[in-house]
């Protein structure tokens, strides 16, 4: 995949382009759904295929104070578009200038002059330009006089036909609010992948390497959509690809501390001891275990948390490394 820039050459438009168009969080099955009627069209004109995207979320610059967190960084949504085999992937730059931009201005510098584009294929819901002016329709008029087509479709369910209620629809914000209720379950079906976040491995209080658990704390921006807080079965990935089974708490440790701001990301990996402080990780969540519970002695943390382990593993031993139950 070919990723472009606002600064870069245009892709080479000849042959013309089929054309997405969102901010692609989480790049999940409703996504792809749209990405692949992209390459069945291509392939059948014989274009290329291009995704249009941002380089943040358009509404952390539109509505700052009510942005959603994010399913995934700029670097890892790239990779995940990477993977669905789309010839190029535009990244916008989405600021203060480019909100303010006339949606007919996008379509005629953008999508006509930068990848001679021939069809386009959206949500029947999309929204796009200043004030959200932009819709199937207005494409659909301007692609009748600058000679590209335009296909609206409804949004699908986890079987990618379209869902016939809307509670069975897969969107970006579906997931959030699934993740936010600690049913990562739902939150992993609809991206069709296991959940993951990324950060640096940082210092902590130790208090779980004196408990006999030896923890990774994971340092997640804040931009970033964590589940709910609960101890949970993951994976953990390190710089060399490997996907190393863990057991995962995030919370704010009430057996410790009677109020915590913020939660923490501890990944505790099992049957490992090494030094990862300093390191760039990912963690996957597969499974809930169980909510993050207050305990009435430190013993009795220590022996939930063997047990949390001994769940762990039980769960990962049966899946290949870095997958999730599908």
């Amino acid at each position: 995949m070919q990723v472009l820039h606002d600064d870069d050459q245009r892709a080479d438009p000849s042959a013309g382009t089929v054309i997405t168009i969102g901010a692609y969080d989480g790049v999940h099955r409703g996504h792809r759904e749209v990405i692949r009627q992209v390459r069945e069209i291509a392939a059948e004109r014989d274009l290329q295929t291009a995704v249009v995207t941002f380089d943040r979320h358009p509404a952390s610059v539109v509505r700052p104070d009510s942005a959603p967190l994010l399913l995934t960084d700029l670097d890892q949504k790239l990779e995940l578009l990477a993977s669905t085999g789309i010839d190029h992937t535009l990244v916008v730059r989405f600021d203060q200038a480019r909100s303010l931009e006339p949606a007919e201005e996008f379509v005629t510098e953008v999508l006509v002059g930068r990848l001679g584009v021939r069809a386009v294929v959206v949500g029947d819901d999309f929204h796009f330009g200043h004030r959200r002016k932009g819709n199937v329709e207005l494409l659909r008029a301007m692609g009748a006089d600058l000679g590209f087509d335009v296909r609206g479709l409804e949004l699908v369910g986890l079987d990618g036909a379209p869902a016939a209620e809307p509670a069975d629809r897969v969107s970006s914000t579906a997931i959030r609010a699934a993740l936010a209720t600690g049913d990562l379950d739902a939150a992993n079906a609809m991206l069709g992948r296991a959940h993951e976040v990324r950060g640096t491995v940082g210092h902590g209080d130790e208090r779980a390497r004196e408990l006999g658990f030896r923890t990774a704390n994971v340092a997640v921006p804040e931009d970033i959509c964590l589940p709910a807080d609960g101890i949970y079965a993951g994976w953990y990935l390190r710089p060399d690809g490997v996907a190393r089974p863990a057991a995962l708490s995030l919370g704010r440790r009430p057996t410790f501390y009677e109020r915590a701001d913020t939660s923490l990301l501890e990944a505790h990996l099992l049957d490992f001891d090494g030094d990862l402080y300093e390191e760039p990780s990912r963690v996957r969540f597969v499974q809930r275990l169980r909510d993050e519970l207050k305990f009435d002695s430190v013993d009795d943390l220590v022996v939930q948390m063997g047990r949390d382990c001994d769940d762990a593993r039980k769960v990962l031993s049966a899946l290949e490394p870095g997958s999730f139950p599908s």
